[in-house]
């Protein structure tokens, strides 16, 4: 197969049409066409040599990237019959390839044997491979699944009455079958997917399954939605901005804060799961869970209000975040310390530390906020830097790195959240750095003086390993970065100290680095990370079952705490596991809302006994 695709009659013969229009049209024609005779070899061989195929759901019931043509055919041979697309064509005019290096885009539709799709088409003129002159080739493509046919929403033109008109003596009101839903769902009727976590990912999720019709119940042990947030150190606010962060549905209204407080961000999470009717259990905990191979099925033992119960849904999906069970390292010594010493995640805000003196271990995000509120409350506060750390300015993250996709400005210019998700989601991740670095390198021309001072303060900062910046260094580790909203400037000017190396030991009443450097401490904050969501999965059901599932989060990218080989997309993340019927949601809002959709589809083609064929299951190379 792979000597076939080089072969001139396997290339897109040249064309020159006029418009990008035609030009867009030309190479969609000439793909539906290959598709629908099954030539896969003339298919995959309208991609560019360094093409890349982005797949969410639609062909592969998965997740994946397939990367050059060899990949592409491998895929499409598994999955074209299956697949069956038609009716490929653009829903706008594509744009010209005047400023983007020669390269075409386009937004496209088609249907499947399944569903109705979208997705994001990039064409440029390359060398056809041995045919005279050149064509247009895909550089790369993304194809998403959007919606099941005969299993649509209830939205927009299809959205229920509501109001059942006509006499009917045994009505019953709209609170009078909420009433019975909730107390049976459970109980009397068992959900077909539980989620454990209800923070914005399972809570955007639960209004997902409401909105397809999947019985479906989101556990948390907090008392109130929105208590995940509540419950963080007080000057915690959203370091990404309001156009980024609207969850399924139910945008935020026009006069939301740019940068939401927490409380805000809680009591919005608390409204919108009342107003989205989420099945949400509040105060309860999941104890264990294991997996009933013969009757396909979790069993799932709960405390909810302190009364124990079990459930039996036929999927559990892990919504914990991003990240799993705080990291505490264990420093010689901890154990004497006489002062308060707690993890960043347990942090209670500064009221209660006025003149006492904290060593904050750590050096990113959650250092930096709560380094930041300790010093406005009179703390003598110190940061121990470990390692390098990159930060980025809030206002030039925003205009340089969101603006196009995700402001005002964009809005304006016609953005609406769903095109700007598919925009981003339409880069793949091996080629996401090579436009990220020229963003940064802006930022860091922009920000010089600031990055000047930072360094001459003792602040040792990176841009990653490749220069990429922030949004590699989140997708590859979820860690290692800032977005300053203050208190940078305030370690710059040396309003925080600062102190530089690892630690060797905790005595009574201060924390020693490796140099020999005693810091005074009473008390002691370890804003140190977290371990791998797969950390949940040992707690609540085994081991085992978390060392099959094996890391979640990283692509592989063999850059610093993102080990190889290549994966091409978020470890586990989003899309089946290596574990039957178990699966991992979460990430930002951004993530919590765009990725809610594919996961919820992939549910619900399970619900309704769809054949749903899983491509590239990912394969397990580290176990944390």
């Amino acid at each position: 197969m792979t000597e076939m695709l080089t072969r001139p009659e396997y290339q897109l013969q040249p064309t020159a049409p006029a418009t990008p229009q035609q030009r867009v049209d030309a190479w969609l024609a000439a793909f539906e066409a290959a598709l629908a005779e099954r030539d896969i070899a003339r298919a995959a061989g309208m991609f560019a040599v360094d093409g890349h195929w982005r797949d969410l759901v639609a062909f592969t019931w998965n997740l994946k990237t397939v990367e050059g043509r060899g990949q592409i055919a491998d895929m499409l041979t598994a999955r074209l019959d299956g697949t069956d697309p038609s009716g490929l064509r653009t829903f706008e005019s594509p744009e010209a390839p005047e400023t983007d290096g020669g390269v075409l885009t386009a937004w496209i539709t088609f249907e499947t044997a399944t569903g109705r799709c979208e997705g994001h088409l990039r064409l440029r003129m390359d060398d056809a491979d041995g045919a005279d002159g050149t064509t247009d080739q895909a550089w790369t493509l993304l194809t998403t699944l959007q919606e099941l046919k005969g299993h649509e929403e209830s939205q927009g033109a299809a959205r229920p009455m509501g109001a059942k008109h006509g006499a009917d003596k045994c009505r019953l009101s709209w609170a009078e079958e909420k009433e019975i839903e909730e107390r049976d769902l459970g109980y009397a009727v068992q959900p077909y997917v539980l989620i454990v976590g209800g923070g914005q990912g399972g809570i955007a999720l639960g209004a997902r399954m409401r909105q397809l019709g999947v019985p479906a119940i989101v556990i948390d042990s907090h008392a109130r939605p929105g208590d995940q947030w509540r419950g963080r150190y007080k000057s915690l606010c959203l370091h990404d901005p309001v156009w980024y962060d609207h969850l399924p549905y139910l945008p935020f209204p026009s006069n939301w804060p740019v940068f939401a407080p927490k409380d805000k961000i809680g009591d919005w999470l608390e409204m919108y799961t009342k107003v989205m009717e989420v099945p949400y259990w509040c105060s309860t905990t999941a104890t264990s869970a294991r997996y009933d191979d013969e009757a396909g099925e979790w069993v799932v033992h709960v405390e909810r209000d302190g009364r124990p119960l079990t459930l039996r849904p036929k999927h559990l999906v892990m919504a914990t975040g991003m990240s799993g069970k705080p990291n505490v390292p264990q420093f010689p010594g901890a154990e004497r310390f006489r002062g308060d010493q707690h993890h960043s995640s347990r942090h209670p805000g500064p009221d209660q530390y006025a003149g006492k003196r904290v060593v904050v271990i750590g050096a990113n995000n959650s250092a930096h906020d709560i380094c930041g509120a300790l010093w406005e409350n009179d703390v003598d506060v110190t940061m121990v830097q470990r390692s390098s750390t990159h930060i980025v300015k809030s206002g030039s993250l925003m205009e340089l790195g969101l603006g196009d996709l995700y402001s005002e400005r964009a809005v304006a210019a016609g953005m609406t959240t769903h095109k700007a998700d598919l925009t981003f989601a339409s880069m793949p991740y091996h080629i996401m750095h090579e436009f990220q670095i020229p963003v940064y390198d802006k930022i860091r021309e922009r920000d010089a003086d600031f990055y000047a001072r930072l360094e001459k303060a003792g602040f040792a900062h990176d841009w990653g390993d490749d220069g990429s910046g922030l949004f590699m260094k989140y997708l590859r580790r979820g860690s290692g970065y800032y977005i300053d909203v203050g208190a940078a400037e305030l370690v710059a000017n040396g309003d925080i100290k600062l102190a530089r190396g690892g630690v060797r030991e905790i005595t009574e009443g201060s924390v020693i680095l490796d140099d020999g450097t005693e810091l005074p401490a009473d008390v002691i904050v370890y804003a140190t990370g977290y371990g791998s969501m797969n950390g949940w999965v040992a707690d609540l059901i085994d081991q085992a079952t978390a060392d099959k599932v094996g890391k979640v989060w990283g692509l592989g990218s063999d850059t610093t705490k993102d080990p190889g080989p290549w994966e091409g997309e978020q470890r586990n993340m989003w899309k089946p596991t290596r574990q039957e019927h178990l699966w991992f949601h979460g990430g930002n809002l951004h993530q919590s809302r765009h990725y809610s959709l594919y996961l919820a589809l992939q549910l619900k083609a399970r619900y309704e006994g769809i054949d749903t064929p899983i491509y590239g299951l990912q394969e397990v190379h580290h176990l944390s």
